[in-house]
């Protein structure tokens, strides 16, 4: 199979290792320099690439796969729209249009696009109520990478993801210090992201669906915090009720006030009855190999 990675950064490049591993194809799509040197290193195929740029787009050999997993950097909404509305569109027609346009192509979106659920659970079928500007252009990107590539006859997946922590990215210090704000952590480990996307490509499985990519147990974030320190072996940090935190912030901005007031748990239901088998099911597994390397240097 191969496996065509547009915006090929922290969860592609894994995706990436483990399709070659398994004997696939793997091309890694980055902008810059220092990201094609990333993509090399990872032992992909490296190609420079802009994905909302056509033109670009047709340096990207054939694949019978296209994963878009680009970011717009954690800017505003204007930028979002820029990458996950229109150069996913633009992908998608990009390679749709090809004399031999690939079979199927998988969107990574976010469980940012469910709003406050107070607490509740929720699932693939639960109604979508985004609460910021840039979860509503996360909605639209949905709705883009379900309906557009029908229009070529390809199958096209949204893979819903939740908070992804791995390697290099675990914010420990954030929840070890304090003061923690009150409410549900949704988590999925990057190799467990990058195992779903490949376990869907291998067995042809959520064509034309939407699968919540979650680990276990979605945890409350007072809860997670404790684990924590109790693992590293310091003092439980400071705890805040959301109340008290928007009583402290009285500048916050409307998005971080919606933020904070967003509340859900994420079911992975459906992702476990396809029969994949998570690496870290829960964070304890896998949050454990950075406790014992903080333990080891002496922090």
């Amino acid at each position: 199979m191969d496996v065509a990675i547009l915006g090929c950064g922290y969860v592609g490049l894994e995706l990436g290792r483990r399709l070659v591993a398994a004997g696939h194809r793997a091309v890694g799509v980055r902008r810059s320099d220092a990201g094609l040197d990333a993509v090399e290193a990872a032992g992909l195929e490296a190609v420079r690439a802009d994905v909302t740029d056509p033109e670009d787009l047709a340096a990207v050999p054939d694949a019978d796969a296209v994963v878009f997993a680009a970011s717009s950097g954690g800017r505003d909404a204007a930028a979002a729209r820029e990458v996950y509305v229109e150069g996913l569109r633009t992908a998608i027609e990009a390679f749709g249009e090809r004399a031999n346009p690939p079979d199927r192509f998988v969107y990574t979106s976010s469980t940012g696009v469910y709003g406050d659920h107070g607490g509740d659970w929720v699932d693939e079928e639960t109604a979508l109520d985004p609460a910021t500007e840039k979860a509503e252009v996360l909605v639209e990107a949905e709705r883009v990478a379900r309906e557009v590539p029908r229009e070529y006859g390809v199958d096209g997946t949204v893979a819903r993801l939740a908070g992804i922590y791995g390697p290099g990215r675990t914010r420990l210090e954030r929840y070890l210090e304090g003061p923690v704000t009150e409410g549900y952590l949704n988590m999925v480990h990057r190799d467990d992201i990058a195992g779903a996307i490949r376990f869907l490509l291998e067995e042809g499985l959520a064509r034309d669906e939407v699968v919540l990519v979650v680990d276990d147990e979605p945890v409350s974030k007072w809860a997670f915090a404790d684990w924590l320190a109790d693992g590293c072996g310091v003092a439980r940090p400071e705890k805040r009720t959301v109340e008290e935190r928007l009583a402290d912030a009285d500048d916050a901005s409307e998005r971080v006030r919606r933020r904070l007031l967003t509340s859900k748990r994420c079911s992975n239901a459906k992702l476990r009855g396809l029969g994949y088998q998570f690496e870290y099911p829960t964070y304890r597994e896998g949050y454990r190999p950075e406790i014992e390397a903080l333990q080891s240097d002496g922090g």
